[in-house]
């Protein structure tokens, strides 16, 4: 095991032997449903990585709800169990939406007696009327494209068990906000918050979204085979979206490929990528666990925080 100043580095064939004899809890058929668009991920990676992943993530849940009773029972109140909230960064098409849904399945699964829901930050991303408003339409993404107090609020609710908490819908296919449509969460005991800004530190902001975070994933790689997955993700976004008018993606899915593709790559380098050397890359480190990733999505190595 390697060493730095704050995490182990674990190499992936030390970390499957971590938590031996585990077999996945869910069918490969359910693996290939729930797994993002050209993210590559088979049940030895969910045996190997992920179930290690969620043995980790029941040590910091059950020190979690010990120092949750112990507290209450301090200041004499009454206990109330508080939602353990775990955090999912990284870039865009990095896969961590696949890591998300995973290891919702997977706590799922484990804890039989326990809600486990998940929820995207996309959802609070501005409508597109009010970035063209505010003049930062190209900068979606960006920290200033998060309505981030609502974010704080929704979080702030859930975590003081507030019932029925609406989230508002993104759409990948408008590539908008849905208007009057909203995902809602209901006391959850684990509630995963997946999302490229999760782990950013806004400024003018006394209150951060990781503030409530009680564990927190970076899913990591190199950008310049992020940028890969991103124009193939493009591309498999084209094979469906020929289909249907109203896809935000139709226009260049029947227009010429040639100039769809140097559309993406400007999109990747002016907006994506600056956005992850300049927000997200420097919140790598702030991670309690990073999962880092090689050619065709291959998890190769682990960092675990040591403080």
């Amino acid at each position: 095991m390697k060493e730095s100043a704050t995490y182990h580095i674990i190499e992936r064939d030390e970390w499957q032997e971590f938590y031996q004899n585990s077999v996945a809890p869910l069918t490969k058929i359910e693996l290939e449903q729930l797994k993002g668009l050209n993210d590559r991920i088979s049940l030895t990676d969910v045996e190997e990585v992920y179930i290690p992943i969620a043995h980790l993530v029941d040590i910091y849940l059950k020190q979690y709800e010990d120092l949750q009773e112990n507290k209450l029972r301090f200041l004499k109140k009454n206990v109330e169990k508080k939602p353990f909230i775990i955090g999912i960064a990284g870039s865009v098409a990095v896969g961590k939406s696949t890591t998300a849904r995973l290891l919702q399945m997977i706590l799922s699964r484990v804890y039989k007696t326990k809600r486990v829901e998940l929820i995207t930050t996309d959802g609070f991303l501005y409508p597109n009327h009010e970035l063209e408003k505010r003049g930062i339409m190209d900068k979606k993404g960006f920290p200033e494209s998060y309505d981030m107090n609502r974010l704080i609020n929704f979080l702030g609710d859930v975590k003081n068990g507030v019932p029925h908490v609406g989230a508002p819908l993104y759409s990948h296919e408008i590539y908008d906000i849905i208007p009057e449509e909203f995902e809602y969460i209901d006391q959850p005991d684990i509630l995963i918050v997946e999302g490229i800004n999760v782990l950013q530190l806004p400024q003018n902001q006394q209150i951060y979204v990781s503030d409530f975070f009680d564990f927190s994933i970076f899913v990591d790689a190199e950008p310049d085979l992020i940028e890969q997955w991103y124009l193939e993700r493009f591309g498999l976004l084209l094979k469906t979206a020929f289909k249907d008018p109203t896809n935000y993606y139709y226009s260049y899915a029947v227009g010429n490929q040639e100039e769809a593709f140097t559309m993406a790559r400007d999109v990747w380098k002016r907006v994506n990528l600056t956005n992850l050397e300049e927000y997200i890359m420097p919140t790598r480190n702030r991670a309690d666990l990073i999962i880092h990733k090689t050619t065709n999505h291959k998890i190769d190595q682990l960092y675990l925080r040591k403080y």
